[in-house]
């Protein structure tokens, strides 16, 4: 059921659908406080504004009182920014709109996933420049090609780009995108151990999250990072799942070319290695690897447990300094605290 007892959100505004206030706090956590502002219920139904990180569109959206069981609806553009060309809050709206008729499961909320899979199209439309109705069908086909070869594609490798450019690598969960060395191989090494830091431990109904971030120069490294952790240690091994992401750059030995390699593997927790190198990305880290390890404790958190996996990454990023002093305002500059825990698996 959506409602409760009541419930305020981040700018102070009351709401009895203790579903959406969690998931607008949630949202607002990750990142920043102005992300989604709800306004005074007006009738049945909540009208609120959302903004995409990374870009000034700022587009109207209304919950009805009975989201997450009934779908939210996307109004119109609220504001283009001071850059807005013709026809490009057109363009938004009817990516949105297309983005949430693919992610909305009733019952769950959907904001999430929402933001994650319309803000990447939504950039690209506007780096391309392409206004008009022209650029509306080309923007929807996009992104109905973008969700055909998601369903299709199980895993992708790790990104290599020469040029210091980053790519985004959206893996599957079924196989890992690391080759990791066996126990054995790590017994026998004299690398050192790698130097993690780790975040609290974080225990919302009977599953326990923690994070662990270290310095890496190498794909390599990466890879003999995370095999020492499983070998060294039982009960992280054990865990349900360990997920894991990475951001390396280096200058290529001879001809002094960047190599950026980036890259996530999920562990068996559909979606949530893609989110975590997301996060990465937003916090503009590099040279790191973040492992966030989950014990399931037998009662499902829904999409909520993808925000406590950002949240206890976000702490070992932020406490191990990994994090431009830029890239953690941009990300909790805002913000004040990590949210409430709530719901499903």
């Amino acid at each position: 059921m959506p409602s409760g007892d009541g419930s305020y959100t981040d700018d102070g505004i009351a709401t009895s659908n203790v579903a959406l206030a969690d998931e607008v706090e949630a949202l607002n956590s990750i990142y920043g406080s102005d992300t989604v502002v709800l306004q005074s219920p007006a009738g049945p139904s909540i009208l609120g504004a959302l903004r995409l990180p990374g870009s000034e569109i700022s587009l109207l959206i209304s919950f009805p009182a009975e989201y997450p069981d009934v779908p939210p609806e996307i109004l119109k553009t609220q504001s283009t920014g001071d850059s807005g060309r013709k026809g490009e809050g057109e363009v938004a709206v009817h990516i949105l709109r297309d983005v949430l008729a693919r992610v909305w499961t009733e019952g769950q909320v959907c904001l999430f996933d929402l933001v994650e899979e319309a803000g990447p199209l939504l950039s690209q439309r506007q780096y391309e420049g392409e206004p008009g109705e022209l650029a509306t069908t080309q923007a929807v086909e996009q992104s109905a090609a973008n969700a055909n070869r998601s369903a299709s594609s199980s895993h992708t490798h790790p990104s290599i780009h020469h040029d210091g450019h980053a790519l985004l690598s959206e893996p599957g969960h079924e196989s890992s995108a690391m080759d990791v060395p066996s126990n054995a191989a790590v017994a026998s090494s004299d690398t050192p151990p790698p130097n993690w830091t780790l975040s609290e431990p974080l225990t919302v109904s009977r599953s326990t999250f923690v994070a662990r971030a270290c310095p890496v120069q190498s794909l390599d490294e990466a890879q003999a990072s995370l095999s020492h952790l499983l070998a060294s240690n039982k009960k992280v091994a054990s865990a349900t799942h360990n997920i894991s992401a990475w951001r390396i750059q280096s200058a290529h030995s001879q001809t002094g070319a960047v190599i950026t390699v980036q890259d996530s593997d999920d562990d068996g927790e559909t979606a949530a290695g893609g989110r975590l190198l997301h996060l990465m990305q937003l916090m503009d880290v590099w040279n790191c690897m973040v492992v966030v390890t989950r014990w399931y404790g037998g009662v499902k958190l829904g999409p909520d447990r993808f925000r406590l996996i950002n949240q206890v990454a976000r702490e070992s990023l932020v406490k191990g300094g990994f994090a431009k002093e830029h890239g953690e305002e941009k990300e909790t500059g805002k913000s004040k605290g990590g949210g409430k825990g709530k719901g499903k698996r």
